[in-house]
């Protein structure tokens, strides 16, 4: 049985890998729940976003990936994000416990607002962080941010961490030992200063 025969308001959509469908936000928890209990997928394989640019709207989709480990088979649910600015899906944490830490991820690269999820915080940027990395307005090189001088820093307790690496653009060595050729950013001044971290 198809699964838009069991819930009118999902849309099969074109994919040439495994069944997909669009879901209403308003239905994403009754169906996620119904496909783990009731439809034998029992894995959240993954949990992630597409930003489609400022220009469109909706501009943010959800998509999910669930696999029925018995049949062997995968299914894709899309879902249009609420709000272009301040984009928000429902949590399906209390569904699947993997999209916990896929959820924080992907809050924190796209900035897409979780309601009701337990713990909602950055999971690889830190908490000050003020932009969301992975959304099309964000420049590929990074943004330059300017930080107090250390000595300012322990005066007045200010918590202010540098970026854990250096931002790209990233190049590698096109040939020689395999160390040289992982890839490193064209700008490698911080990491210069920072030699142990």
């Amino acid at each position: 049985m198809s699964l838009s025969n069991k819930f009118k308001s999902l849309v099969q959509t074109e994919s040439t890998d495994c069944p997909s469908y669009l879901c209403p936000a308003s239905e994403l928890i009754e169906v996620m729940t119904y496909l783990k209990e009731e439809d034998g997928y029992c894995m959240l394989v993954d949990l992630t976003a597409v930003d489609n640019g400022p220009e469109e709207s909706p501009r943010f989709k959800g998509v999910y990936h669930v696999v029925n480990m018995v049949k062997c088979e995968y299914l894709r649910l899309t879902v249009d994000c609420d709000g272009d600015e301040n984009p928000k899906l429902p949590s399906v944490s209390s569904v699947y416990s993997a999209a916990n830490w896929h959820e924080r991820e992907t809050y924190d690269f796209f900035g897409i607002i979780y309601e009701e999820h337990p713990d909602l915080r950055r999971i690889m940027m830190w908490d000050e962080y003020p932009y969301f990395p992975l959304r099309k307005d964000f420049p590929l090189a990074g943004i330059d941010e300017e930080y107090p001088e250390e000595d300012v820093v322990e005066q007045t307790g200010l918590k202010v961490k540098p970026a854990p690496m250096a931002g790209g653009p990233f190049v590698a060595a096109p040939s020689g030992p395999m160390s040289d050729k992982e890839p490193r950013a064209k700008d490698q001044s911080w990491t210069e200063r920072n030699p142990k971290s």
